[in-house]
């Protein structure tokens, strides 16, 4: 459906994760991905989603020159518990302190996703709240070790092992959780 709608367009995903590549795919867009590093460093005053969507904007400012036909999609996710956002953890032992403190609680996860075109960008978030059940440092350990979940934010991926296992109630979006509100941007896409 979109595919026909968007062959004006080239559809550029700024982001080297494959699950979001995968859910561009999964909605059947021709996109072409194309990343630029960009050092995620925001302001300590912002709160919540408003770091995910200063990330998601600062992703696409490392886009200076876009077509007419262009449409940039950038993206970002925190995990944000106790009034901090929790990024993807340093090394193992950072990412040990992340899941026991999601242990037994209930936190959210924010994406922000920027589209932006040659004249125009808009920034939409989703949020959705995750629970854990207790873990154990035992199934701590394992996932770690076992799935190396160092490039997910809050040490951990909703759809690996640790998932299965652990989370006990989710509230809004799972794709969300995965890394792309996939309903909003599909919105968002329509609109174009």
């Amino acid at each position: 459906m979109l595919r026909e709608k968007l062959k004006n367009y080239t559809i550029i995903l700024a982001s080297g994760s494959p699950r979001r590549q995968q859910f561009l795919k999964d909605l059947d867009i021709d996109f072409i991905i194309n990343t630029k590093s960009v050092d995620e460093i925001y302001p300590l005053h912002l709160k919540g989603a408003e770091i995910t969507d200063f990330l998601a904007d600062l992703k696409s400012k490392a886009f200076t020159e876009l077509n007419d036909n262009d449409v940039l999609i950038t993206s970002d996710t925190i995990v944000w518990h106790k009034e901090k956002a929790l990024g993807k953890p340093k090394d193992r032992d950072d990412a040990i302190k992340m899941l026991q403190s999601l242990s037994n609680k209930t936190h959210e996860v924010i994406t922000s996703i920027s589209i932006k075109t040659k004249h125009t960008q808009k920034i939409i978030n989703d949020t959705t709240l995750v629970s854990f059940k207790k873990l154990t440092d035992e199934e701590i350990n394992y996932y770690i070790d076992t799935y190396k979940p160092y490039d997910k934010a809050g040490a951990y991926g909703i759809q690996e092992w640790i998932g299965f296992i652990g989370i006990n109630k989710i509230e809004g979006s799972y794709y969300n959780v995965a890394g792309l509100p996939v309903h909003k941007l599909y919105d968002e896409l329509l609109q174009l």
